[in-house]
C-alpha cells in the first residue's frame, strides 16, 4: 500500500509505517504516515479489512489530535486522515461524518485494477489530463 500511495504523486514522502504515538503512557500505532509537501501536512492513513464501522471516525480523530499535538511543526497546516476500508456503505459514512469537524475521508479500495478503459476515462476527473485515449497513445508513442 505504501508504494501505491508513494505512485498517486511525487509530493507524497514518507514517513513511517505503523506509526507510533505516545498518550496517557499508552502506544498507538498509525498503519501508515505520509506528509504532503504541496499540502504541507501530515497524511495518517488507515487500513481495514472489513466493512466501513462509525467508531474508526473518533480512531482517527484521536490520531489526528496526536499528530497535531506532538508530531506537526507550527509551520505545518493540521493533519488529515484517510480511512481505507474493503467496503462501505455511504448512508453510514455520511451519518458517521455528519458532525465531524476533522479532515478526512472514507474511501473502498479494490483487490484488483479496474480495466485500463475505465482509469483512463476517470483519471482526468483527478488530475488535468486530456480525456481522450487517443491522446494518452499518442503520449505512449512518444
Amino acid at each position: 500500500m505504501r508504494n501505491f500511495i508513494l505512485e498517486m504523486g511525487k509530493d507524497f514522502t514518507f514517513v513511517g509505517e505503523e506509526y507510533v504515538i505516545q498518550v496517557g503512557g499508552e502506544d498507538y500505532r498509525i498503519d501508515l504516515l505520509f506528509f504532503h509537501r504541496v499540502l504541507r501536512c501530515l497524511v495518517a492513513i488507515e487500513l481495514k479489512v472489513g466493512k466501513f464501522l462509525p467508531e474508526y471516525l473518533s480512531k482517527m480523530d484521536f490520531y489526528l489530535e496526536g499528530l497535531d499535538r506532538q508530531i506537526k511543526k507550527s509551520d505545518e497546516n493540521p493533519s488529515v486522515g484517510l480511512l481505507l476500508c474493503a467496503s462501505k456503505n455511504d448512508e453510514v459514512v455520511e451519518y458517521a461524518m455528519s458532525r465531524t469537524l476533522s479532515p478526512m475521508m472514507v474511501a473502498e479500495y479494490q483487490l484488483h485494477l479496474p480495466d485500463k478503459d475505465v482509469l483512463r476515462k476517470k483519471l482526468p476527473e483527478f488530475v488535468n489530463l486530456p480525456s481522450s485515449t487517443e491522446d494518452y497513445t499518442n503520449e505512449d508513442q512518444k
